[in-house]
C-alpha cells in the first residue's frame, strides 16, 4: 500500500513535527512498508491458534496480579505536594508552555 507524500505532511502536521523533504520521502516510504507488513498479518489464517492472554510464560491467569491488601496511607496535601515544586500558585504546578500556535 502506498503512503503519499501528503498524507505524511497531514500527519506531520498533526504531531508538530518540521520534517524535511528528504524525512518526508523516508516516512511515507517506512509507513507504506508497515501497512503492507500489517496487509499481510491480516490475510493470514489464525482460526486455528488458541488465543492467548500472557504470552511471556505458561502460568495460571492470576499469577501476576497481586492479592489486595488495605493499607493505612495518609493523604498528601496540597501544600505538601507543591513544597518542592519550582513555581506554584492557586494550587497548582506551574510549568513553561511548551506549545504554541
Amino acid at each position: 500500500m502506498q503512503f503519499s507524500k501528503e498524507d505524511v505532511r497531514q500527519i506531520a502536521k498533526l504531531a508538530n513535527l518540521d520534517l524535511t523533504e528528504t524525512e518526508v520521502d523516508k516516512m511515507a516510504h517506512d509507513m507504506g512498508e508497515v501497512l503492507t507488513h500489517m496487509e499481510q498479518l491480516a490475510s493470514l489464517d489464525t482460526d486455528l491458534v488458541a488465543p492467548m492472554a500472557q504470552v511471556l510464560y505458561a502460568a495460571p491467569a492470576t499469577a501476576s496480579l497481586r492479592t489486595d491488601e488495605v493499607r493505612e496511607r495518609t493523604r498528601l496535601g496540597t501544600a505538601d505536594a507543591l513544597a518542592n515544586a519550582p513555581l506554584s500558585g492557586a494550587g497548582h504546578f506551574k510549568v513553561p508552555r511548551v506549545i504554541e500556535r
